[in-house]
């Protein structure tokens, strides 16, 4: 499968300030746009093509990825406008982009290094319009799944099976071209419903299962420093060879320090998040805060976004 559709449209609002200077996927996550990430996960298994949807702040993408190209892939973006059309009408939005061939869909706010080829395999084999991956713990088990047939039987109980749910959606699943058959283009609409509907028709919606690896939804400022702090060391150096760190300046647990970042002389950080170019003045104290990029921190503050 060499093409994949990243959803790059969310809002982020429940990481707000942070999303008011970027878009959710391309806040940092060591040092770099956290939708890279899939990017280069997705590369790993074999994508060669990427279809980005966008909204809120569409010329960052444009600054962060001149000529449209990350690596050796070239991506299509589009944008949606003017309202958002979540998971299934971005799908429907950019059919023309897929070609009509196989594709993948990541979402956009997710970091994680769960194995692809396995849902990739059981996709083509078992001939499913969609394919989803699971995983058996997590936050928000909603999906109720048999292991014996490798399908979704209920979400939320919606259907009214009694089951609540045991696994958790990733986020990540892969579509034959019938996925468009199911879709309504310039609907506003999730993937959800559209789920549920084909099961009420008694098509199979399959998935797999992948506990292996980390995976993180980084669309809350809970996760975003959680994630950091659990990955520190496997996604790059917590302290970019170009920040300017005060030799006086005392670093308690993980402080992820960007490019350009300066923490002046004084100063107290723990279990921070400094954006590239961000600065921390002289004296100051700050316990599990995100400075943004060109953004100056002052006193002392916790749980603060700057």
């Amino acid at each position: 499968m060499n093409q994949a559709f990243v959803l790059g449209a969310g809002l982020g609002e429940r990481l707000r300030p942070l999303t008011e200077q970027l878009p959710k996927p391309l806040i940092p996550v060591f040092h770099r746009p956290l939708i890279t990430h899939a990017f280069d996960h997705l590369h790993a298994a074999g994508v060669r093509r990427l279809v980005v949807n966008t909204h809120h702040l569409p010329g960052e993408y444009d600054k962060a990825f001149p000529g449209h190209r990350y690596r050796d892939m070239p991506i299509a973006f589009r944008q949606e406008s003017p309202v958002r059309l979540e998971t299934a009408g971005g799908i429907a939005n950019v059919r023309d982009l897929l070609h009509d061939e196989p594709f993948l869909v990541y979402n956009g706010d997710i970091l994680t290094d769960l194995p692809l080829a396995p849902l990739i395999e059981e996709h083509q084999r078992s001939g499913n319009i969609v394919t989803l991956a699971l995983r058996s713990h997590g936050p928000a088990l909603h999906i109720a799944y048999d292991a014996a047939e490798q399908r979704i039987t209920d979400i939320r109980n919606k259907l009214e099976t009694g089951d609540e749910g045991t696994h958790l959606f990733t986020g990540i699943y892969a579509c034959s071209p019938a996925i468009h058959e199911w879709l309504t283009p310039g609907k506003v609409e999730s993937v959800i419903p559209i789920f549920l509907e084909m099961i009420r028709r008694g098509v199979k919606v399959g998935a797999v299962v992948l506990d292996e690896g980390q995976w993180w939804d980084l669309g809350s400022r809970t996760q975003y420093l959680a994630a950091h702090a659990a990955l520190n060391g496997m996604h790059g150096p917590a302290i970019h060879p170009e920040a300017h760190v005060a030799s006086d300046a005392i670093l308690r647990r993980t402080n992820v320090i960007g490019p350009g970042a300066n923490v002046e002389p004084g100063c107290w950080l723990e279990d921070c998040i400094l954006w590239p170019h961000a600065r921390v003045v002289t004296g100051a104290r700050l316990t599990r805060c995100i400075v943004r990029s060109h953004i100056t921190a002052a006193g002392t503050f916790e749980d603060v976004d700057f």
